[in-house]
């Protein structure tokens, strides 16, 4: 038999292995999934398309001279389409290489169209034999395969969407027994959950190394961050584990472990004492690749751990043992990444990044873990989401040139040689924040360097703005605002809460304010005492400063007074033992100062026994706080003195540091009296550090971060007949805004009205200054003259929210509903997702009786949040107008479960009373003075019980001291 008649037979093979390969190409493209079955499919593609390389190319050499010019061009395409697919499988398709991609799948369809062109060519006027009618219903499924692929390619994204996308429940549980997988579920009272509702092994969580082999640059950035050290690589952490359950077991234990150890969770181990595995690889894996990557459902922003883990079916591939297992999942993975990019990364992780990261940066407490009721515990999501940082909140103060998310702060882009890289960039795994104590304790200076840098690149700001006369003191708390309930809650509350945290308020006429310090000739006479009022703002950061566990920080702003002489008049927040030691204890703290039940503070984060909240003080984003000092000019002074403050940052108090890692119970305590809710026993510091967590054995100095420094410097003298104002400017305007707004935020409602009045003065045009008049007004009570400033700010910027929504307030409150409904609806109309607004919307509807439509308005809320308070009670009320008595007794359950428990605040009294400083702290406008030991004693401020500077801390001693 000659060669040519055998060649011919050949051709319907190769034909039809085309058509196979295009079947092949259009499943790829349509059905990508990290299964065993479609990498099959890629190593088939790659191994078919090489054999069709190579037996066309044998059978193009013997049929070279009867090929015509179309067929010619047809092989010619189809072997361009081969070296390029022989490209791809030596370089990989992964982003760099995606153009190469993209050639072989265009030619390679060239191919198949010109091969069709060409066998349809050849048959015509020939009978139609089977070979033809195969090739006729072959082209056919091709082509329907191809459109299929098509459509299905250009739909996906938008099915990934809405598959994965994170929906609040309507209703959330009325109890923590119903939250994730239930009481009964195997990591109960962690909201999270497997995808199987089972444990996964635990070398799943600790496999982050096999995504090395890819993804170096992020693993190295990875490899310092505070992810890593999240479990029992971290002293602080694995100190109040280990306490928390040698006080109330493990189980309640569980409940931090959903976000800090999931190697131990969710493999089973975590019911034994982590005493008795703290060196195993499980204890010190902290939050792996997988942690993020392989969530494959977040159910709400409830926090908590609400999330979903999924085991992937090629896991066992990628960390085999076996090299060329190992390789062989590489080189497939190169080749089709898109199946790996879609598993890992979630549309949620890009498109709804801040309500993913709310999985576990916002939580709270119930009776399975604290044995008490529900508690808010830190929350970083929902002051950021109500915030006109996320573009969501509707009456914020201050916005940012466009809406930001957790990425834009803590993973910016970097430069990188990834395969992930975007244009030679990825986002930094190294998820930069606060956390100094971790990268000292572990000697990276290179992580150290980092956050410090962040920390001090404008996240807040400092100045040392005015002298004030005539003020009062410390003042005592007024009356709340009226008519909302309050949390029960142990963070900060911002503009969530309509009042936008402000819950108490002073009606005291405001002193002569002389400001600002460096723009004007501020003078001061000897023997004279006046007020310092310095105003910390924040600039970049997105939710509460500082964020996090607040109860754990020294965060506090310090001032000095100083004059020509060298004489220090007054220092506030210094540190002891020349800033190794306990923070000024008299200093303006930023914190959450909590109780457990016998009034004993939550020093050794304990958040479980919490039952009361001293006080906290956080400021909101894009808000500021003004901090008041007493400065005595004595007779002696010089002719000047320089006033020079600091926001200071240590991220772990001294009492806790030295707990963390030298803490034992007191010998001559033998029997400490401890029950879940209260601890009364003493500790000192003498305990066996050299297994500590850790390079650093011994008790750390942690570094002390400036954040921000400003000063300012006054004249001593004879004051002059008339300090002449500074020139108007946008700097200045916004300088007096700021300082009102800590007036105001603090409750010093006449100081704020009178900052922001002045804030018009400099700038009629402004609409913030009339608006902000109003604030100060409508939490005073003055609807009418809150009217009238609204009414000017509004034709200055009509499209302004905030003037809708509080010109909105004060007609609801004069009861012109009508006229308050439609600014409301103004304001909602630009800020669908402004709780505050749907909440006024909806309380609008309910006091016309249009009670249908107010549980609309309300349920529209709790899309946002299911656990808003005011949307509770307001749908409770609605409810019972409508008469569905079942619905409004399950409103009424969830409000009284969410809502604060006030006879709590009865355990603060013998801690104020042995507290003088903290009780000073807690009141709505304080002052602080000078309380250094070798200063001169003075009596404390107003409001205080005693002069007596006592504290909770720890005097510091060569044993490390005791309590």
């Amino acid at each position: 038999m000659s060669r040519e008649p055998r060649i011919e037979r050949l051709t319907p093979w190769l034909v039809g292995a085309l058509l196979v390969l295009a079947l092949n190409s259009a499943y790829l493209a349509a059905f990508p999934a990290a299964s065993v079955t479609y990498y099959s499919q890629v190593a088939l593609h790659a191994i078919l398309g090489l054999a069709l390389v190579v037996a066309t190319a044998g059978w193009a050499l013997i049929r070279r001279p009867c090929l015509g010019r179309f067929s010619a061009t047809a092989l010619g395409v189809g072997f361009l389409a081969g070296a390029l697919g022989v490209a791809v499988l030596w370089f990989g398709a992964t982003r760099p290489y995606r153009s190469l991609l993209a050639a072989h799948v265009v030619t390679a369809a060239a191919t198949v169209l010109l091969v069709a062109i060409a066998v349809i060519r050849n048959l015509r006027g020939r009978s139609r034999g089977q070979l033809a009618w195969a090739f006729g219903a072959g082209l056919t499924i091709v082509a329907i395969s191809a459109v299929g692929a098509l459509l299905a390619t250009l739909t996906r994204d938008a099915r990934l969407r809405e598959t994965f996308a994170i929906r609040n429940p309507q209703t959330p549980p009325a109890s923590m027994d119903h939250e994730g997988a239930g009481v009964k579920g195997p990591f109960f009272p962690s909201s999270a959950d497997t995808s199987t509702g089972g444990i996964v092994p635990s070398d799943f969580f600790l496999s982050s190394r096999s995504c090395e082999r890819c993804h170096k640059d992020i693993y190295d950035q990875w490899n310092a961050s505070a992810h890593h050290f999240s479990s029992f690589n971290n002293q602080w952490y694995r100190k109040s584990i280990e306490y928390m359950q040698d006080v109330v077991g493990t189980r309640p234990s569980r409940w931090c472990a959903g976000c800090h150890d999931h190697a131990m969770l969710f493999s089973g181990v975590f019911d034994r004492p982590v005493k008795e595995q703290i060196d195993t690889p499980e204890a010190q894996a902290g939050l792996g690749c997988m942690s993020c990557h392989a969530i494959t459902k977040v159910r709400s922003t409830m926090g908590q751990g609400d999330f979903e883990i999924e085991y992937p079916s090629l896991h066992g591939l990628a960390s085999s043992e076996q090299p060329a297992l190992r390789a062989l999942h590489d080189k497939l993975l190169e080749l089709s990444p898109r199946p790996h990019r879609e598993a890992f990364l979630k549309p949620f992780h890009r498109e709804q990044l801040p309500d993913f990261c709310s999985a576990c940066h916002k939580v709270h407490l119930d009776v399975p873990v604290n044995g008490y009721r529900w508690i808010r515990g830190f929350n970083d999501y929902d002051n950021w989401q109500a915030s006109g940082v996320s573009g969501e909140g509707a009456r914020s103060f201050y916005y940012p040139p466009a809406p930001m998310k957790c990425l834009d702060c803590h993973m910016p882009l970097v430069p990188s040689t990834d395969p992930a890289a975007r244009n030679g960039r990825v986002r930094s795994h190294r998820f930069i924040a606060a956390n100094t104590a971790l990268p000292y304790v572990n000697g990276d200076d290179e992580q150290l360097k980092g956050t410090q840098d962040f920390l001090r690149s404008g996240q807040v700001s400092v100045d040392v703005f005015a002298l004030v006369r005539g003020a009062a003191g410390a003042q005592e708390a007024g009356a709340g605002p009226r008519g909302e309930p309050q949390l029960s809650s142990t963070f900060a509350v911002g503009e969530e809460s309509a009042s936008f945290g402000a819950a108490r308020s002073v009606l005291e006429a405001p002193g002569e304010v002389v400001a600002p310090l460096d723009g004007v000739d501020a003078v001061v006479r000897r023997g004279e005492s006046v007020r310092v009022d310095v105003v910390v703002r924040t600039r970049n950061v997105g939710h509460f400063f500082p964020g996090g566990t607040v109860d754990a920080f020294d965060v506090w702003v310090e001032l000095e007074a100083v004059d020509d002489k060298g004489q220090v008049l007054l220092h506030s927040g210094f540190v002891e033992d020349g800033g190794r030691g306990p923070v000024d204890p008299s200093a303006h703290l930023y914190r959450s100062l909590m109780l457990d039940e016998r009034g004993n503070p939550i020093d050794k984060r304990n958040a479980w026994a919490t039952r009361s909240v001293a006080y906290v003080r956080l400021i909101p984003p894009g808000a500021a706080d003004t901090v008041h000092y007493r400065l005595r000019v004595p007779e002696s002074a010089g002719d000047r003195i320089t006033l020079r403050a600091r926001v200071n940052h240590r991220k772990f108090s001294w009492w806790n540091t030295q707990w963390s890692f030298a803490g034992v119970r007191d010998p001559r305590d033998p029997q400490p009296a401890v029950g879940p809710g209260y601890d009364d026993g003493q500790w000192v510091f003498t305990g066996d550090t050299s297994r500590a967590s850790g390079k650093r054995k011994g008790i750390p100095t942690l570094p002390i971060t400036v954040m921000a420094e400003a000063e300012a410097t006054v004249r001593v003298g004879a004051a002059p007949s008339r300090a002449e104002d500074p020139a108007a400017t946008p700097a200045l305007r916004g300088r007096w805004n700021d300082y009102g707004i800590g007036l105001l935020l603090q409750g010093d409602l006449k100081g704020a009205e009178a900052a922001f009045l002045r804030v018009t003065q400099l700038d009629p045009k402004y609409a913030d200054g009339w608006v902000n008049v109003a604030r100060a007004r409508i939490q005073e009570g003055n609807m009418t003259g809150a009217e009238q400033v609204l009414r000017r700010a509004l034709p200055l910027d009509p499209a302004l929210a905030k003037t809708h929504f509080f010109l909105g307030t004060a007609l609801k409150a004069l009861g012109r509903y009508d006229e308050a409904l439609g600014h409301f609806r103004e304001a909602g109309a630009r800020y669908p997702r402004d709780r505050v607004v749907r909440n006024q919307l909806g309380r609008v509807l309910f006091l016309q009786r249009k009670y249908s439509e107010a549980v609309v308005e309300f349920q529209k809320v709790l899309e946002v949040d299911p656990e808003d308070l005011q949307a509770h009670y307001n749908l409770m009320l609605a409810h019972q107008g409508l008469g569905n008595d079942e619905a409004a007794d399950r409103e009424r359950q969830l409000y009284e479960r969410f809502k604060a428990d006030e006879s709590a605040q009865a355990i603060t009294g013998r801690y104020r009373q042995l507290h003088p400083f903290d009780n000073s702290e807690r009141q709505a406008v304080h002052e602080h003075g000078d309380f250094r030991p070798q200063a001169p004693r003075e009596a404390a401020p107003r409001g205080a019980v005693s002069a007596a500077p006592a504290s909770h801390v720890m005097p510091s001693s060569p044993s490390g001291g005791e309590r």
